[in-house]
């Protein structure tokens, strides 16, 4: 297995917010999801917005590591998650059909869609849609993850409340902070992520 050569801005930027912010008394998993989410925005409150459990990083991360798939409740969340392939069907026609014809969101349309290619095991990334989570949680797609991060002032934090109190190994926030980017960057760390390295 090659090991990832970061490129030497993100380097820096590392040493920039490391030099902010102290996160080495958190677990090891939880500090590189919170370390590469203020990478990518540049956001420090990240580092006690971010709720989540060590075993539930774990889990997920083990899951990757075993080749689950990632699915992404949007293209623009699938396009920042750069180390692997993703299945997303918000864009499919047959999410919009399915939609019109059970009178739900194009987004629950495409978890249903999605859920029935994968099955059960995957790693679930929502950056946008809080229905996405809603249904995640409705069709019990037992996941080995779920990270939910939508960002928006109407049902975003009450999505992320519902899947905190689901059950599921979760990652989340607890502001209506979030979106494509913070999700994939989660993600990312998950998949970047070496045991016994900082």
């Amino acid at each position: 297995m090659t090991v990832r050569q970061p490129h030497p801005i993100e380097v820096r930027s590392y040493e920039i917010l490391r030099s902010r912010v102290d996160l080495s008394p958190m677990p090891p998993l939880w500090r590189a999801v919170a370390e590469r989410v203020i990478h990518a925005t540049a956001d420090l409150e990240y580092a006690v917005d971010l709720l989540t459990r060590e075993e539930h990083l774990d889990q997920g991360w083990a899951a990757l590591r075993g080749g689950a798939p990632i699915v992404t409740d949007e293209g623009m969340v699938a396009a920042g998650i750069t180390a692997r392939e993703t299945v997303c069907h918000a864009a499919d026609p047959a999410a919009a059909r399915m939609a019109r014809a059970a009178a739900i969101t194009r987004s629950a349309a495409a978890v249903r869609l999605s859920y029935s290619e994968v099955g059960p095991g995957a790693v679930w990334v929502v950056g946008s849609a809080p229905e996405a989570i809603f249904e995640i949680i409705a069709r019990r797609v037992s996941p080995a993850l779920v990270i939910g991060m939508p960002v928006g002032f109407v049902g975003a934090r009450e999505a992320k409340e519902a899947l905190r109190a689901s059950g599921l190994p979760q990652l989340s926030n607890a502001s209506e902070k979030g979106g494509s980017a913070v999700a994939a960057a989660a993600v990312n760390a998950l998949l970047y992520y070496e045991a016994g390295r900082p």
